[in-house]
């Protein structure tokens, strides 16, 4: 009997021990908890901060033929397209945010004689440094640099696009980042969503070492009547989702630069004297079933001549115009997608002489490993340039691209 009450004795101890133990590892651990659903990310147990990061790089092999009748090369460009690394997370509590995200290829970085401009004269590696603050589920605001809520091409990340890059529509025309105040607020009624965006900002563009007296002015707002996109899925384009019931978003919006001291307003080269300008935006997204259809237009108005002039009788201008941008596409369920794109750019009458009227067409196969995080693209463009104020033809011509694109 003393035998059997010892043991006894002995399990109940060592049970309650462990009960103890374990109790108290659960209440004051200090082992951060990890996660890995979207990049690598950890959280402390009493959520004071959380860290997730992310890269991506985007790998590129482009030829350009010689015209459209001779099909040798003419060039290649065959470079790390965008090599990125990010960090999102919270601070102090979940209703305090940030985004970095830093680049780290040439060609991320704005180094090109198209943008050199004296209000940036070093490598771009911050692309953005944005600090939010959501006091509501509805309300958000925003501080720091980050894109501007301007045409949705823009607004889409550049690693979630279905072709090797955005349309010349956005190249020419795009509001690209700055650095500001933001606000975003949602409001939803039964299914129907609407989300408002605002923006006041230098308009100098990322990076800028100082601003003048004008600011720009952004203002966009979307509507969505048949509810949420499957994983938000307004934000990246072709239907990866696959959506089981129609979605739409209808969007617009507005943007006026006062004073801009370069010739895309955030981006380009230095104009010889400041230039105010108005932009205006409109953009559909239609998907279903695999099927997205996406379409939006631009345009840019100066006040005054776009024109300007220095002493030496040299111009720099600001390219005014219409821009219209269409793709189509559809995602089997194997995650193959066939799509096609126009591209039309037409400049207005006073800047016909320098501007050629645009038109481009392409085709793509992108096979999805891992949705828009791991694919492979295929491209074939056809590119025709005309100016309108001659009636000459310009550039025509044929490129390809293969790109590869992995991230997490």
């Amino acid at each position: 009997m003393r035998k059997l009450y010892a043991v006894y004795m002995s399990l109940v101890s060592t049970f309650a021990f462990a009960q103890v133990t374990s109790s108290s590892l659960t209440n004051t651990s200090k082992t951060p908890y990890f996660n890995f659903k979207s990049g690598l990310g950890f959280a402390t147990p009493d959520s004071a901060y959380s860290l997730n990061i992310r890269f991506r790089i985007q790998n590129r092999l482009l030829m350009n033929t010689v015209s459209d009748e001779d099909l040798s090369p003419a060039s290649w460009e065959a470079r790390v397209r965008r090599c990125r690394l990010s960090f999102t997370g919270h601070m102090y509590n979940t209703k305090w945010n940030y985004y970095l995200q830093l680049s780290f290829s040439r060609g991320d970085m704005d180094w090109s004689d198209a943008d050199a401009s004296t209000q940036n004269v070093s490598p771009n590696v911050v692309r953005d440094a944005m600090i939010f603050y959501r006091p509501t589920k509805a309300l958000q605001f925003g501080f720091g640099q980050g894109k501007l809520p301007g045409n949705r091409q823009r607004v889409v990340s550049s690693g979630a696009l279905q072709f090797y890059d955005r349309s010349p529509v956005n190249a020419i025309f795009t509001l690209d980042r700055d650095f500001g105040l933001f606000a975003n607020y949602t409001v939803h009624a039964n299914q129907f969503k609407t989300i408002f965006k605002t923006a006041i900002t230098s308009g100098e563009g990322r990076n800028s070492n100082s601003s003048n007296a004008g600011l720009a002015y952004t203002a966009r707002v979307e509507l969505l009547p048949l509810g949420d996109f499957t994983d938000a899925g307004d934000y990246f384009e072709g239907d990866v989702a696959r959506e089981e019931h129609p979605k739409l978003s209808i969007a617009g919006g507005y943007h006026f630069n006062d004073l801009a001291l370069r010739s895309g307003g955030q981006l380009g080269r230095d104009l010889y004297a400041t230039r105010s300008f108005n932009v205006y935006l409109a953009d559909i997204l239609l998907k279903y079933k695999g099927m997205a259809l996406s379409a939006e237009y631009i345009r840019r108005d100066t006040d005054g001549s776009p024109y300007t002039k220095n002493a030496a009788g040299a111009t720099r201008f600001i390219t005014t115009g219409d821009g219209l941008n269409t793709q189509l596409s559809y995602c089997f369920k194997s995650r193959w997608e066939i799509a096609a794109r126009h591209s039309l750019i037409s400049p207005h009458k006073d800047v016909l002489t320098s501007v050629n009227q645009i038109n481009q067409y392409g085709v793509g196969l992108t096979k999805y490993f891992m949705k828009h995080k791991f694919k492979a693209q295929f491209n074939v463009f056809y590119n025709q340039e005309r100016n309108l104020a001659t009636q000459k033809e310009g550039l025509q011509n044929f490129f390809g691209v293969f790109q590869l694109e992995m991230g997490i």
